[in-house]
């Protein structure tokens, strides 16, 4: 990144800030980014009343300025991402070692960056009128977020995937739709058993690397010994893992908690939901199972046809939706396939665009899920057929339907286009390579499905009649607080989209933290 335009007193301060002192930075950066969120959800239940948003909007928007500030770091000269490591000894007690360990690297810095914008966004999104309450629980997320991303020890990163649950868990069973209760319990179900099962998962390989001596929880320490593991070890424990962060994702037929939650949560739940909490299941993945090389092989062809089955079920499920929300939910499901189906065929092309995919739908759903809250509290309804010729009575909020609709069905010039044509290229090669390449069939039968159910969907919602199905004449445009939220993540959408190289190099660097690849 050319720097030579910036001030030298501000490139200066950066670089301090940013100086190690024994091995550490200056500045405790990342463990400002988890301490940040959790002050400001005690201050936001203190200061109550109006005051709430507006202390959650600036503790929020901190934390997503910090998140900015290490991103910048190689890019600036200052240091590489190996610098940004925060490592302390926790316990050490019976041959027990448990670390505090923070690291940003390639990998999850995109999901780092992701959560810290859209959590700061959701406060402007949200009226004045969410308790103060509402908006504890979203920087409670964040603090969850931020742990999960940041934390390299088996312990802590178990510890903050757990806490991501609870926030998720009352914000959908305190403000969301008419069947909240049953919606919470099922996500806290699903997502809790699979964890269980995870933990399993996560003793045995850390007891089993520190056989016969320490009990290391530090991902580098099990990371080191994996290669002594046994093929029938790794195939058994990779099955654990990979079940605990499939649920996750989801992937079919572990995926009926997904649209249930989504339907009854608040948009701004939703849209934390399908843009980084989804992405903790294939960060797991590549994080933690892909460290079991033997296993990984062992597993390649349930995952691609795990894949492929999300990919169209998710999709042909789309059509039948009459949900707004429902319907977009399930389109996650169908997206987060793509995902999966990029991590499977383990080259390093297909494991850069599924990482692009991730950042991609990010960004994508979150527009997806704001436009359909609006829809639902404008018009009283988000029911497809009651809905129509939009555009006459809310053309900004129409403008922003069109491009989310379009980025999601690939178009080229958006951000969906580049990430998902990657993972596609990368599944035929691998295709090519092992003499199927009639399976490339259901990846073209998902992305025709896809197009289908988006162009349907926009036909009958915003193009054709104004409706007279219901009251249209109180339906308003986009707010100004909505309006800037929508407008800023399309931006992004475009930007990624027009110069991809921008996430690409990120992307292909995050693909070599998996050494046999």
């Amino acid at each position: 990144m050319d720097v030579s335009w910036m001030p030298e007193w501000f490139l200066g301060l950066f670089r301090w800030s940013f100086s190690l002192t024994n091995g550490m930075p200056f500045i405790p950066w990342l463990t400002l980014l988890l301490w940040f969120p959790l002050f400001g959800a005690i201050a936001v239940l203190v200061f109550k009343g109006g005051r709430a948003k507006a202390f959650a909007a600036v503790f929020s928007g901190i934390t997503m300025i910090i998140a900015f500030l290490v991103y910048l770091v190689p890019r600036f000269g200052t240091g590489s991402m190996a610098d940004l490591t925060e490592s302390y000894v926790w316990m050490d007690v019976l041959n027990v070692k448990i670390n505090y360990i923070l690291v940003v690297d390639d990998l999850s810095v995109l999901m780092v960056g992701l959560t810290g914008l859209l959590v700061f966004l959701m406060t402007i999104f949200a009226g004045k009128d969410k308790p103060s309450s509402f908006f504890a629980l979203l920087l409670a997320m964040e603090v969850g977020l931020m742990g999960v991303y940041l934390s390299q020890d088996y312990f802590m990163f178990f510890i903050f995937w757990e806490v991501t649950l609870i926030p998720m868990y009352f914000m959908i069973s305190m403000f969301g739709g008419p069947r909240r209760h049953y919606a919470s319990m099922k996500f806290l179900i699903y997502t809790h058993v699979a964890s269980m099962v995870m933990l399993v998962g996560i003793f045995a390989l850390v007891f089993q690397a520190g056989a016969g001596g320490t009990i290391d929880f530090s991902f580098a320490a099990v990371s080191a010994a994996a290669a002594s593991f046994t093929p029938a070890f790794q195939t058994l424990v990779f099955g654990l893992l990979f079940f605990g962060f499939a649920v996750k994702m989801p992937v079919v037929p572990f995926h009926t908690w997904l649209p249930d939650a989504h339907v009854e949560a608040p948009t701004e739940g939703s849209v934390l939901l399908a843009a980084v909490m989804l992405k903790m299941g294939s960060y797991g993945i590549i994080r933690i199972c892909l460290q079991l090389h033997e296993g990984a092989l062992a597993w390649q062809n349930i995952m691609i046809v795990v894949a492929l089955i999300a990919i169209v079920y998710g999709a042909y499920a789309c059509i039948a939706q009459k949900d707004l929300k429902k319907m977009i939910a399930y389109s996650s499901i169908s997206h987060m396939g793509m995902v999966l189906l990029g991590i499977a065929v383990f080259t390093s092309d297909g494991m850069a665009f599924a990482i692009f995919q991730m950042f991609a739908h990010g960004l994508i759903s979150a527009v997806l899920f704001m436009v359909a809250g609006i829809v639902g509290h404008n018009a009283g309804t988000r029911e497809i057929p009651l809905l129509g010729g939009l555009a006459k009575r809310m053309p900004k909020y129409a403008g922003f339907v069109v491009l989310a609709f379009l980025a999601s069905l690939g178009l080229p010039g958006l951000i969906g286009f580049a990430a998902e044509f990657g993972i596609m290229y990368s599944f035929y090669a691998y295709l090519e390579s092992t003499g199927m390449i009639w399976a490339i069939v259901f990846v073209l039968l998902g992305l025709m499905l896809t197009a289908g159910y988006y162009m349907w969907a926009m036909q009958r919602t915003i193009f054709g009649r104004e409706t007279t199905k219901i009251d249209m004449e109180h339906v308003h445009d986009t707010n100004r607080s909505e309006t800037v939220v929508l407008t800023l993540v399309c931006i992004l959408i475009v930007l990624f989209g027009v110069m991809p190289g921008l996430i690409t190099d990120i992307a292909y660097s995050a693909a070599g933290v998996i050494p046999w690849i």
